[in-house]
């Protein structure tokens, strides 16, 4: 005779695991502010000098810098990626062909750059957005010999990373379509409405939480990566604030160089644990906001039914 296992049993064990990860984040937090809470200062905060001073004196450098350049990148990215993989979402899950081969060789597209490293996803862009794109479009606009675009830059390194995560943008766009009941597009349909309009009026609104959700945490991906900016245009240090075509300062780059090329390791501790306290609480605030947005766009369940 089997015997079945309790109903108490799953809720409870569901609930230890849950409080297990919650205990375990709120560990990690309170632990990195613990550390790094004595080497954050206004000064580091505001401060500038490590646009052109040296990166590894926790007397020189500032935050301010770093932010300037992970911001202006996220901005490009972003402003790159969500055009991108809503409206390829949106084929995808509204009108492409069942049967068609487009549709399937798109959502292979999409599942193999989903899987592909960050290091390929780099190498790309110093390869074709720099050496190709960029040098076609000095040679096009400027002399033979100036190199303006046709060199790492802040662009390059956006784009660069709005490839690598659209494959995010993509997924969640499209799932939130498809997750939309039938049963209102079908009302829709019978009331009149256009294609155009039932997508632009019925089915994105219903899906822009899963579809905010996937961008944010799209972006909250990007923000914390470090080897495509190796070779697309992160510097150590600058002079002046981040320009599309030249190097840029980054938060996460500046954790990895703090972390592995610091010529006095015991000066930069101060600068590495408060650089990565901030990344991480970056990383929090983005995760924060993809669930608030989250909650406050979709509406009731009441309002559903």
């Amino acid at each position: 005779m089997r015997r079945r296992i309790p109903a108490w049993v799953f809720p409870r064990f569901s609930g230890v695991i849950t409080g297990a990860l919650v205990t375990g984040m709120v560990c990690l937090i309170v632990g990195m502010a613990w550390v790094a809470g004595p080497h954050v200062s206004w000064r580091w905060v505001f401060g500038a000098g490590s646009m052109a001073g040296d990166p590894f004196d926790p007397g020189r450098a500032g935050l301010l810098p770093l932010l300037m350049g992970t911001a202006a990148r996220t901005v490009l990215m972003a402003l790159a990626v969500i055009p991108a993989g809503v409206l390829t979402g949106v084929y995808l899950a509204e009108y492409a062909p069942p049967t068609a081969r487009l549709p399937r060789l798109l959502r292979g597209v999409v599942q193999i750059l989903a899987g592909v490293p960050g290091v390929i996803f780099g190498l790309f862009g110093l390869g074709f957005l720099v050496g190709v794109l960029g040098g076609s479009i000095d040679r096009l606009i400027g002399p033979s010999d100036a190199v303006v675009w046709g060199k790492p830059g802040l662009l390059w390194a956006s784009w660069t990373l709005a490839l690598m995560t659209l494959p995010v943008v993509v997924v969640a766009t499209e799932e939130a379509l498809r997750s939309v009941p039938r049963e209102l597009r079908e009302a829709a349909i019978a009331l009149g409405a256009t294609r155009f309009e039932v997508l632009m009026r019925v089915l994105l609104p219903e899906a822009l939480p899963g579809i905010a959700t996937g961008v944010i945490l799209a972006i909250g991906r990007a923000s914390g990566e470090v080897v495509p900016l190796l070779f697309t245009g992160a510097a150590v240090a600058t002079e002046g604030p981040p320009v599309l075509s030249g190097r840029f300062m980054d938060l996460a780059y500046q954790v990895f160089v703090l972390a592995t090329q610091s010529p006095d390791p015991e000066r930069s501790r101060p600068l590495l644990l408060a650089s990565v306290w901030v990344l991480v609480f970056l990383s929090l605030l983005l995760n924060a906001a993809a669930a608030i947005l989250r909650h406050r766009v979709s509406p009731p369940t009441t309002e559903r039914l």
